[in-house]
């Protein structure tokens, strides 16, 4: 028993899937809830190497005059290629930096003109559809109105064909009343005509008195 509970515990677990990967890790983080979190600083961007200064009145330190100065001349020769390289990779850095930005520039301008078409169409859709809209709705009120004008005339035929007698008896008290509007419109007519006579009458006696009075008024002044 011992034994097989010391295999149990030996043989490490598997994740199956992911998420049993993450309970794993939750799992082994809450067994010391007290542990500190170390996050990792942001990566610096390396800094470009001076240029060689070249040191010409000090001799190497090696035996010999002068046989220090090769191993010298290489390793200023290993900065200078060094430096060169950090040169060429930033400058290829900014031109891929450059063309990223320019590539995210482009499908944003390229995807203002496609919903702006997009747009134009279902705009234009919409007002199609709107004015499909209103001829059918003027169609059906022309139609509407035909079919209660045909329904009227049928059932005032319907009624003529019925019972002719009222018809005529209609037609007839139409025609009287309008022979009593043009009387009363004539009779109007006329009466305003004795009007305006009366009106002048009145007004050459009233000249003909205005003109007495002035001859009485002469003849009183004379005498």
């Amino acid at each position: 028993m011992g034994k097989e509970t010391s295999d149990d515990e030996s043989k490490p677990t598997v994740a199956k899937n992911a998420v049993e990967l993450q309970r794993f890790k939750l799992e082994k983080l809450m067994k010391n809830p007290d542990k500190p979190v170390v996050i990792p600083d942001r990566l610096r961007d390396k800094k470009m190497p001076h240029v060689p200064e070249f040191v010409r009145n000090v001799m190497g330190s090696s035996a010999g005059a002068g046989s220090g100065e090769f191993h010298v001349y290489r390793h200023l020769r290993r900065k200078e290629y060094a430096r060169q390289k950090f040169i060429q990779e930033k400058s290829e850095k900014q031109l891929l930096e450059e063309a990223y930005h320019q590539k995210l520039l482009d499908n944003k301008q390229a995807a203002e003109e496609k919903t702006a078409k997009k747009r134009a169409k279902r705009l234009k859709k919409k007002a199609n559809r709107k004015k499909i809209k209103s001829e059918n709705s003027k169609n059906h009120c022309k139609v509407v109105d035909e079919k209660s004008g045909s329904e009227s005339e049928d059932e005032q035929s319907e009624e003529e064909q019925r019972n002719p007698g009222t018809t005529e008896k209609i037609r007839v008290q139409e025609n009287r009343i309008l022979e009593k509007e043009i009387n009363k419109s004539s009779a109007s007519e006329s009466d305003s005509d004795t009007l305006q006579k009366n009106k002048s009458k009145d007004c050459k006696s009233e000249h003909l008195n205005i003109n007495a009075e002035r001859e009485t008024d002469k003849s009183i002044l004379n005498t």
